[in-house]
């Protein structure tokens, strides 16, 4: 399991390697996207965009390793939580276009990921997804205030509440995702767009993303109240009984405590 990350003429291809798994986000793989993500100098002009994307065809990412979750207190939830967000939150604020290629499963972290990306495309059939709800958790990467800012939030709250799956059709629909595409052309179609962005003011681009994570009013004291809200949950016997309740494969018996 691992993150390959190679590079041709400036577009970097990033690529979630734990296929065995659905290219669950484990604490490797984090460690691998924040060496790659946090504190790294990018060039505009130089380095084009950036593709990220999962092994194989069923999953980009189908959420974390909840096998990892098991015994976690509060403060080791927050902290978990924390990291998520120091690595998506520099995916974000990456000053070159960050582009998700999604194919297959975009699931909790998976779909946090994509978020954090600039922009998405993706492939038919794929299905994007909170599910945290199911076991006793919220979202902890940025899942919550990344998804009222891109669909709005009434149906973030939906989505969120439930854990419904969202087809790769109905994610166009609501404005989560730029594009779908036939899974063949998933990585020609996501180059081509990154070279069309390539083809304007490297640094204007760099501006224009600088511009709108700026926009966003608050999104500090948001990343503050989701960590501690994710931490908080794992004090609770409904986080222990949703993870138990799904690594066992069974349904899970909250009682509010």
């Amino acid at each position: 399991m691992s993150v390959k990350h190679t590079s041709d003429s400036g577009i970097h291809l990033i690529t979630i390697d734990n296929e065995k798994a659905l290219n669950a986000l484990n604490r490797n793989i984090m460690d691998q996207l924040e060496s790659i993500f946090v504190g790294r100098k990018w060039e505009p002009g130089v380095d084009v965009g950036i593709i990220i994307t999962g092994a194989g065809n069923k999953a980009f990412v189908a959420g974390a390793d909840i096998a990892e979750f098991q015994g976690l207190d509060e403060n080791e939830g927050r902290a978990m939580s924390q990291k998520g967000h120091r690595i998506f939150d520099a995916i974000e604020q990456t000053p070159i276009p960050v582009i998700a290629a999604v194919n297959g499963f975009a699931l909790g972290g998976g779909c946090e990921l994509a978020m954090a990306c600039h922009l998405r495309i993706a492939s038919e059939g794929t299905r994007f997804g909170t599910p945290e709800v199911s076991l006793g958790l919220i979202p902890g990467y940025g899942g919550t205030m990344r998804m009222w800012k891109l669909i709005g939030r009434t149906k973030a709250l939906e989505y969120l509440l439930t854990a419904d799956m969202i087809p790769a059709d109905k994610a166009l629909e609501l404005g989560l995702i730029n594009a779908v595409v036939e899974p063949e052309n998933l990585l020609d179609a996501t180059r081509k767009l990154i070279l069309k962005i390539g083809s304007k003011g490297p640094l204007a681009v760099s501006a224009i993303i600088a511009a709108l994570n700026k926009y966003e009013d608050g999104s500090l004291a948001n990343s503050k109240i989701e960590i501690e809200y994710f931490g908080s949950c794992f004090s609770t016997l409904d986080a222990k009984e949703g993870i138990s309740a799904f690594l066992e494969k069974r349904k899970a018996e909250f009682t509010g405590n």
